[in-house]
């Protein structure tokens, strides 16, 4: 009755909108729960592909819960679990990533991570700088929100815990690649799958998403320039690998302004790091460059790794250097391409749960997700949910990845329901 009351207040015009009053009612009533899971999850942060105790937490939470279907240990310390409706339909997973990243925590919360581990040969502090806490807190509610409504879902919910979103390179596979490897979105066959992320530019409860493009590609960029070593008083002894390498750089900066065609989406090459030389008197035989690639284009994205080759190795030839470019495609991640025809049918649920005035068109944002993975074999949507405290600027406040990165908990509730929701009325506008 309250689908058909929808649909007639909307002139009967097609697509029938349900309210979601149960959704809204289950979720409200765990509020308190989500946010003591998010803080749990905070205060025990665990880096990419180490996420131990953090799946064996999803994976007791889900067994109280009371899913269908439960496995651990997939991709490394991935968690996937079933909730079957009542009736036979389609299948809808929903995804939450799970890593933290290597940064000391300087929030001054009263559960803020004193957590301590070794990254890459040194030891770090490790916190939930990206929000993955509140992603699997969200997630883990709206589990709870769907075991309880089975006899009104027709079709099943498959709930993705992934690890390692943040990378692990250089192992040849992680994250959402290697769950797709390992059939993640087959037994059953996934046919839509949706994800949220936190966002600290946005204020609190509020909702943006965007058809089409949304995040960028990335890809990790190293260029080694070889040059001959000499005395720096005598340059013309040797070939200085460090002019050649700054005539790079710039050099590089001309792919995106002339060489690129700019009507198919922003793009970039930054250079991070560079190394070379030991002494200020001595001219080195090599000098290292590292970087990123993001572009929102598969054709443009084809045409930098091409490009930066040949700016490169010119470059270099000119001055009798040579340049080895190495871009790790194998270990980059595509653009986030939301599906224009599901995000198109779905576009209304996002109002239907915070009210038009809270709902905003996102821009395209060159960090990169590996959810675009997954929307590389089944129809995805990828959005955000805004966390902005009411007393900070959203403008102003601290960015993902930040040291001071903090999330307003009355919005994890608004993240419950919006998956929740995403859920429930794709099962039902796809029922056979």
């Amino acid at each position: 009755m309250t689908r058909l009351l929808f649909w007639l207040a909307l002139g009967g015009s097609g697509l029938i909108v349900a309210a979601s009053p149960t959704v809204d009612r289950r979720a409200e009533a765990i509020e308190a729960d989500v946010i003591a899971w998010r803080h749990h999850l905070h205060a025990h942060p665990e880096l990419s592909n180490e996420e131990k105790e953090t799946a064996a937490y999803i994976a007791q939470r889900l067994e109280r819960i009371g899913v269908d279907e439960l496995k651990t240990g997939v991709a490394g310390h991935g968690v996937v679990a079933l909730i079957k409706g009542t009736k036979p339909g389609p299948v809808v997973a929903l995804r939450a990533d799970m890593d933290a990243l290597p940064v000391t925590e300087q929030t001054g919360l009263p559960y803020a991570s004193t957590v301590r581990a070794n990254y890459g040969g040194k030891e770090v502090g490790v916190m939930h700088a990206c929000g993955h806490d509140a992603h699997v807190a969200i997630l883990l509610g709206a589990a709870e929100v769907l075991a309880g409504m089975r006899d009104e879902l027709t079709g099943s919910v498959k709930l993705i815990f992934q690890p390692a979103e943040e990378g692990a390179y250089p192992a040849p596979k992680w994250g959402a690649k290697l769950m797709i490897e390992e059939g993640v979105l087959e037994q059953p066959t996934v046919d839509a799958i949706f994800g949220l992320h936190v966002w600290s530019g946005e204020p609190s409860g509020t909702l943006s998403f965007r058809s089409g493009p949304f995040m960028a590609s990335s890809d990790f960029l190293r260029i080694t320039v070889t040059g001959r070593q000499t005395h720096a008083a005598r340059p013309w002894g040797g070939i200085d690998p460090i002019t050649v390498s700054a005539q790079i750089v710039l050099g590089l900066q001309t792919i995106a302004s002339r060489q690129v065609n700019i009507l198919a989406g922003p793009s970039l090459v930054s250079i991070g790091t560079i190394s070379g030389g030991e002494r200020n008197n001595i001219i080195p035989d090599e000098v290292v460059m590292t970087g990123t690639i993001r572009t929102f284009d598969p054709d443009v994205r084809a045409a930098y790794h091409e490009r930066i080759k040949t700016t490169a190795e010119s470059i270099a030839a000119a001055s009798g250097a040579t340049a080895e470019v190495y871009i790790g495609s194998d270990t980059g991640y595509s653009p986030t391409i939301n599906d224009p025809e599901l995000t198109a049918a779905m576009a209304d649920v996002f109002t239907q749960v915070v009210g038009a005035e809270n709902v905003k068109t996102a821009p395209m944002v060159t960090p990169a997700e590996d959810f675009s993975f997954y929307q590389e074999k089944v129809p995805g949507l990828y959005f955000s949910l805004g966390v902005c405290p009411p007393d900070i600027d959203p403008a102003t406040a601290a960015s993902n990845h930040s040291p001071r990165f903090v999330v307003d908990d009355a919005a994890l509730v608004t993240g419950v329901r919006a998956m929740a929701t995403m859920a429930v009325e794709y099962l039902a506008r796809h029922a056979e």
